[in-house]
């Protein structure tokens, strides 16, 4: 089979040279007209593709953004992902999507292969900053936290107030007379989690008549939520809490799972509040009360964030926060 038509090719059947060829698809309006329709001609008739890779190494950056997220398993971060691909494509990008499952290990050969690949930028929520972001600064190589907050001084971000989603959470459930409430989530080494429940916390520790616990799990998915209303559908009823507040929707979603199929109702017996506010939650058995974050708007206000750092010869790093919003379902309504 032949292999694919190459410039020297288009140049021979268009009787140019190949610096002309060039030309015509880069800047076209040195060549005359009657050459550019020649070139084309030739373009068309051989099939021609041309191969940009090469082309974008030698000014040194390719066409492309990163995108690095937890899990992309999770509904939260596809629909980030969708913010971010809507604008690099306004821009002629493309978005290189790499999952690290909450591994160290796997960010850090993401962030290397973005390195190689000259990427123009990299948007990351990030799990461990060993110095790899910096490298990847110090090759020219900006980078965007989302889903986080970081150094106003080195790194523009975007995120959402998670300790004001803790707090909306709690009061609504608070206000709804529960007095045992549960939190579960985990690791909680993850920024998001110890926000969420140090918003929850700071409502509850105002009052003398209101008691917080909490579930850690290892991951944010609906199997580990599974598995934290498997224990409380084992536990003695007697010491079941009235309320759980789930990290994300995801653990709310296992959770409800788990607590119908041993039995028990939502929400005459437990009720359930989860965060993000995925399109799963109104779709679930029993609706799910959840914290909405505007996801797609992070993503797309991440990639702009990055984009202009790409662009500006004067770039002023910014912190972008948006506030969450309780959106009330039946799962917390009795």
């Amino acid at each position: 089979m032949a292999g694919a038509p190459n410039i020297r090719e288009v140049a021979l059947r268009a009787g140019v040279s190949v610096g002309t060829v060039s030309n015509v698809l880069n800047r076209p309006e040195l060549v005359a007209e009657p050459t550019r329709e020649r070139v084309f001609a030739a373009i068309a008739e051989l099939g021609f593709v041309r191969n940009d890779s090469a082309r974008q190494l030698r000014v040194g950056r390719s066409r492309t953004l990163g995108l690095v997220v937890l899990d992309v398993a999770n509904p939260f971060f596809t629909d980030v992902a969708r913010g971010v691909e809507d604008t690099a494509n306004q821009h002629g990008l493309a978005v290189i999507l790499c999952n690290t499952d909450e591994d160290p290990r796997k960010e850090a050969s993401h962030l290397d292969l973005l390195a190689e690949m000259r990427v123009q930028g990299v948007l990351i929520n990030p799990i461990d900053t060993d110095g790899r972001i910096t490298a990847l600064r110090d090759r020219g190589i900006p980078v965007v936290l989302f889903d986080r907050l970081g150094d106003p001084a080195v790194e523009c971000s975007v995120a959402v107030d998670d300790v004001l989603g803790g707090r909306l959470a709690a009061t609504h459930l608070v206000e709804a007379g529960h007095r045992s409430i549960l939190f579960v989530g985990g690791p909680l080494t993850l920024r998001q989690v110890q926000e969420r429940y140090e918003g929850a916390s700071a409502v509850v520790s105002a009052r003398d008549d209101v008691e917080l616990t909490i579930l850690t799990t290892t991951a944010l998915n609906v199997a580990a939520g599974r598995a934290a209303g498997d224990r409380l559908a084992t536990a003695d009823r007697d010491a079941l809490p009235s309320a759980v507040f789930c990290a994300n929707d995801l653990l709310a979603l296992g959770v409800l799972q788990a607590l119908t199929h041993a039995g028990l109702r939502v929400p005459a017996d437990v009720a359930i509040v989860g965060y993000d506010d995925i399109d799963f939650a109104a779709a679930a058995a029993v609706p799910l009360s959840s914290v909405r974050q505007p996801r797609q708007q992070l993503g797309r206000t991440a990639a702009e964030l990055l984009l202009a750092e790409t662009t500006e010869d004067e770039h002023e790093h910014r912190q972008v926060v948006f506030e969450p919003e309780l959106i009330v379902r039946d799962s917390s309504v009795r």
